[in-house]
């Protein structure tokens, strides 16, 4: 087995500056560009904060304070053995809203972070000025497609029976970069795939995700969705994201995205009681600011100088 990697192959040098902030308990790894008004970017699995790089400079460059983080168990983020339910992964990023200095951001996830800001919207709306979804069915909307939708249970099975096996994901995620790389290539558009640093790319993730813990933690964030749902954790948070989001809702979804289904994520919107835009992006699959990075940094910028 290759030598694993330690949590200083994450802080890519670029024009941004890295940080840690304390933030619900907790040091969390941030990397950071600009000033201005906050927009906080939120990455999902199996990415890091890198997957923002060229928003972080696109957003700078425009006069917003850019501030793209390692979630809880990622990167150069703590990696605590416990923590990983939903309620308190939104917890870490509301506080660490605050702990930057700020009363509010735009906030912005994709896959995994998407959920997080839907959490975030429903539950810490007061940090929360505004959001953009990339690749991030409402979690009630996904819970709702998983039970009815045949396709979209078969899209998630990777999270409802890989990553419920004891040590199976672990050793999937660690061994080598395989999985990582079957990952993108069924769930990325044909616009990324066929670009000659695709497979960099998708290497660079593969390698954080064997930071020592790493694979541990992603799998208790897939493990805790799934395992809470009959129990009461569970159910208080699917009760707290029938709450309303007020928050103007800016939401993209890639035609390609074989890991949330467009079908899945359309009608997300019932949720939402503020300004909302759905738009079905064109050859573009579950990352949308890898795949089409100048695209998405345009969409940022047009949501965030509106609001």
């Amino acid at each position: 087995m290759p030598r694993r990697p330690d949590s200083s192959i994450v802080l890519v040098d670029g024009p941004w500056a890295h940080r840690t902030v304390r933030a619900n308990g907790i040091a969390m790894h941030v990397a950071e560009l600009g000033s201005g008004p906050l927009v906080l970017l939120l990455h999902g699995f199996p990415q890091f904060w890198w997957a923002w790089r060229r928003q972080l400079v696109d957003l700078a460059d425009a006069g917003f304070r850019a501030v793209a983080v390692d979630l809880r168990g990622f990167g150069a983020t703590d990696k605590p053995p416990r923590g990983y339910d939903a309620p308190n992964l939104a917890a870490d990023l509301a506080a660490l809203v605050t702990s930057l200095g700020e009363q509010d951001a735009m906030v912005v996830g994709n896959d995994l972070g998407g959920l997080l800001a839907w959490a975030m919207a429903a539950n810490h709306r007061e940090v929360v000025r505004s959001m953009v979804l990339l690749g991030a069915a409402h979690p009630l909307r996904l819970r709702a497609a998983i039970a009815r939708d045949p396709e979209q249970r078969r899209a998630s099975g990777y999270a409802l029976r890989t990553f419920q096996l004891p040590r199976r994901p672990e050793s999937l995620l660690t061994r080598d970069s395989r999985w990582v790389r079957h990952l993108f290539d069924t769930w990325t558009g044909p616009r990324w795939r066929g670009t000659p640093g695709y497979r960099a790319d998708v290497e660079r993730y593969a390698e954080a995700v064997r930071i020592p813990q790493v694979a541990f933690c992603a799998s208790e964030h897939f493990r805790w969705l799934v395992r809470s749902l009959p129990r009461a954790d569970g159910r208080r948070f699917a009760a707290s994201l029938r709450r309303p989001v007020s928050a103007p809702v800016l939401h993209l979804h890639g035609d390609f995205d074989t890991c949330v289904l467009p079908s899945t994520a359309r009608g997300s919107g019932q949720y939402v009681t503020g300004t909302y835009e759905y738009r079905v992006l064109d050859g573009v699959g579950h990352f949308p600011h890898d795949e089409v990075p100048e695209l998405i940094s345009g969409e940022l910028l047009r949501w965030a100088k509106a609001r």
